[in-house]
């Protein structure tokens, strides 16, 4: 049965988080998942080896969770799935020893991404309406609009495709060392990354504007960055 574009039986609003606070956790949460851990491994490689290299790494990882639990701190569902990747990426490249398998992964982690990205969009159940509740609280009334569930098909494959891009730029960079991998994975991937976040957000926010019902509010105070959508 096809979702109906009626208006909704409410006005809603929907306050989007502070942009400086917003982009902080992202910023972190990359540098807790991604960047860390390349340097890390690049460094520990050159000067004591692959395995204190890996050791390292699976240490950050436990102390980052570890850390974030005893600070009482947020543990978003991203994190949680970034962290569990970058554990089993380390213990599978302790297993075989390969430094390359450890970069080789997150290549073919990412063509999953695709798939996985654009197979909910082409089931029409996309990804990114889960995803975006790592961020702001979404009302479940919002998901009956067709127009809504459009725009997050819409920017599923638009991560599916960043994601297709950004396996073929680890490979690539592979074909050069594994340190041209890790920086490959360190800081282009990252880069990547934040370009399709932005690229994603302006699309939906410009398409979501134009929902009957809906209104978008940017929050630009400090206020608590979680509090759910509102009704007029």
């Amino acid at each position: 049965m096809k979702q109906a574009d009626a208006h909704p039986e409410r006005h809603l609003v929907i306050e989007i988080p502070h942009l400086k606070g917003t982009l902080a956790r992202a910023l972190v949460m990359a540098l807790e998942t991604v960047v860390v851990p390349s340097v890390l491994l690049a460094v520990l490689l050159h000067f004591a080896g692959l395995v204190p290299g890996l050791c390292a790494v699976l240490g950050w990882a436990v102390f980052v969770i570890g850390a974030r639990r005893l600070l009482r701190r947020d543990l978003p569902g991203t994190l949680l799935l970034c962290t569990g990747m970058l554990i089993s990426r380390a213990c599978i490249a302790l297993i075989t020893s390969s430094a390359v398998v450890y970069v080789l992964q997150p290549a073919l982690g990412s063509v999953l991404m695709f798939l996985i990205f654009v197979g909910s969009a082409a089931l029409g159940r996309p990804i990114t309406a889960r995803l975006a509740r790592d961020f702001v609280r979404l009302p479940a009334e919002l998901f009956a609009h067709r127009t809504v569930n459009r725009v997050f098909v819409q920017v599923a494959l638009m991560w599916g495709g960043s994601r297709l891009i950004d396996a073929g730029m680890t490979i690539g960079f592979l074909h050069w060392g594994v340190e041209a991998g890790l920086l490959s994975r360190g800081i282009l991937s990252g880069l990547l990354t934040a370009l399709t976040i932005a690229v994603c957000a302006g699309h939906g926010w410009r398409k979501l504007r134009r929902v009957p019902g809906l209104t978008l509010r940017m929050r630009w105070h400090r206020a608590d960055d979680t509090a759910p959508a509102s009704a007029a």
